[in-house]
């Protein structure tokens, strides 16, 4: 099945959602225009339908391979980032002091949806790379950036995120590996590591590794991991390749999907690194990487799902069966049963709501960093970090169920791998665990985003739910308007409940018991926000006579869906917040094992 790059609904959310043109607004970005964001779209579009699209199902079945002491790529995978780096895909965001284009964060994420639906395997090669470039520009060196940083933005050369080991998990404070100093300012790398995203390949001449480890006197636990940097092979002053570093993939894992991305057991046996950033403070410079990992794979979230839906779609206006209660027709498209259109109409609503979210985050992101004064700075640095968790976690939850919806309306045949439906529901299932599970997100949402600025980020988020409920009732009555009110209800009653038992140390079970649903609510409700604010400003055009209107009215329609479906439904979750912490610590060992 082809995939087509929806990049009107991707501009639309970018312009009339997420508001782009704030942070054109800024000035910080003098390339960038509404000019610039449809050629790119359009062009990471175009290469996402041609070039990796057909490399996804071929991919699937041949997957990555591993044999004495190195991994190959999947067929065409190699040719394919080679394209991939000479259309500057790598370097969008980077400085232009590193070879990059200096653009915003959220075209970006935008652009790289088209990658991840067209070809997950393949976009999370590069999405590391981004992550590293992110990392080093922040803390590494003058020699650093000269060095590597060029490469990895030019995509000559590809990053890796090295952090887990067996044992440790999650727990970063377990990790084991050691770097001891060898006497010239390198340090010599010992450990094993799993779970390797491209790890190795051989798509490039040279892969650089950001490593976690700790130095022979450090203190236990996460306040004595520091981060180093070591490539596969030796880079000499001049920039040329050198002898081959002490480090390899011991074997590649045999996973449910992703088979075409290598993921590595990496042995590190005296590896040569260097040290980036400060001594101990690992964690935090690792960091840099981690949050901009956990946007990208949100973003995933979304690309899977929209390959889902569109397979989905396909196969239900060509799959025939039955009589259609709205024409009459015998032998009608299965698109005509009310309950295959309602589905289809719940997953492509969630997909515009995911969307919006995640390039909202990269908005607040880029004007965190760019907005004209502190003050607001620091009002959207707190809107992004409040936003991180959520884009994350809601956005890969509803991947994976979009991708399920996916494969139920093809019915036994979605069960069948042939189809093809059943690739992108494997495919789906890491992204709910990637960068930090979304159990994990939840406890950093309650536990530290909530509350960290004394609840004020999520205050002024549930305030500009209200001001938009005048606006809403001015296009719809009834229903759609009552149930988002009964949603920021919700999610506001939700909150205080939240910031009131954090300030009670004894409360802590009680916090952490209800922070999965939580995040859900807080989800559902910011995802209606913003299909609100589509339908509103499609209203608005239509009001202007600009448009396609058919697609315009479907804005508006998407709204409704959403409230129905999901808006409706929001009130249910207090209960599970609000089960308390007493009632897991009751559910014991004795009561759950049979």
């Amino acid at each position: 099945m082809t995939y087509r790059a929806p990049v009107k609904d991707i501009a639309f959310s970018l312009a009339a959602v997420a508001d782009i043109d704030a942070v054109a607004a800024t000035g910080a970005f003098p390339d960038y225009d509404a000019d610039v964001m449809g050629a790119v779209l359009e062009a990471a579009g175009q290469f996402s339908e041609e070039v990796l699209a057909p490399l996804n199902r071929p991919g699937d079945l041949a997957g990555a391979t591993y044999a004495n002491g190195s991994v190959t790529a999947a067929p065409g995978f190699a040719d394919a980032y080679r394209q991939f780096a000479e259309g500057g895909w790598t370097s969008l965001t980077a400085s232009t002091e590193a070879g990059g284009q200096h653009l915003p964060k959220a075209l970006e994420l935008a652009a790289y949806e088209t990658v991840h639906a067209a070809n997950m395997a393949f976009g999370l090669c590069p999405m590391l790379s981004l992550a590293s470039i992110e990392a080093l520009e922040a803390v590494g060196t003058e020699e650093q950036k000269a060095k590597y940083l060029t490469k990895l933005v030019s995509g000559e050369w590809t990053g890796a995120m090295v952090l887990t080991e067996p044992g440790a998990g999650s727990d970063l404070g377990a990790l084991t590996a050691t770097a001891t100093p060898n006497g010239d300012g390198t340090y010599a790398l010992n450990g094993q590591k799993i779970f390797i995203t491209w790890g190795d390949h051989d798509a490039t001449d040279n892969i650089i590794h950001l490593v976690l480890a700790r130095l022979p006197d450090a203190p236990k636990g996460p306040k004595g991991i520091s981060l180093f940097l070591t490539p596969k092979f030796e880079v000499k002053d001049d920039g040329s390749l050198g002898d081959r570093n002490d480090f390899r993939p011991v074997g590649v894992e045999h996973k449910l999907g992703i088979h075409a991305s290598p993921t590595c057991v990496m042995s590190y046996e005296g590896a040569r690194a260097e040290l980036v950033g400060r001594p101990n403070e690992g964690l935090a410079h690792m960091f840099v990487m981690m949050n901009a990992a956990r946007l990208a794979v949100g973003v995933e979230g979304v690309g899977i799902a929209e390959r889902a839906y569109q397979h989905a779609l396909t196969y239900a206006l060509d799959r025939k069966q039955g009589r259609s209660v709205w024409t009459g027709e015998a032998s009608s498209p299965i698109f005509d049963h009310p309950d295959v259109r309602r589905t289809l109409s719940v997953m492509k609503a969630k997909i515009e709501a995911a969307r919006a979210i995640c390039l909202s985050t990269g908005v607040a992101a880029d004007l965190a960093r760019h907005a004209a004064t502190e003050e607001d700075r620091r009002r959207w640095k707190g809107r992004e970090d409040l936003f991180t968790p959520i884009a994350k976690a809601w956005s890969t939850d509803m991947g994976c169920e979009v991708a399920s919806m996916g494969v139920q309306v093809h019915g036994g045949m979605g069960f069948i791998e042939e189809t093809g439906a059943a690739q992108h529901y494997r495919d789906a299932r890491i992204t709910p665990i990637y960068e930090g599970t979304n159990g994990i997100q939840a406890m950093d949402l309650v536990g530290r985003k909530l509350s960290m600025d004394g609840g004020e980020s999520a205050k002024a988020l549930i305030a500009d739910f209200k001001a938009t409920l005048p606006v809403l009732g001015k296009l719809y009555s009834g229903k759609p308007v009552e149930r988002f009110q009964a949603a920021i209800e919700a999610v506001e009653d939700a909150t205080l409940w939240m910031l009131d038992r954090k300030a009670e140390p004894e409360s802590a079970a009680d916090v952490l018991a209800g922070a999965d649903a939580y995040l859900k609510l807080l989800g559902d409700v910011t995802g209606g926000w913003m299909l609100a604010k589509g339908a509103l400003a499609a209203k608005a055009r239509l009001d202007a006579g600009d448009g396609d209107t058919a697609w315009l009215n479907g804005k508006i329609a998407l709204y409704e869906v959403y409230a129905a479906n999901v808006l409706g439904h929001c009130s249910s979750r207090l209960a599970a917040i609000g089960q308390g912490g007493d009632l897991l610590s009751r559910m014991s060992r004795e009561v759950l094992v049979a």
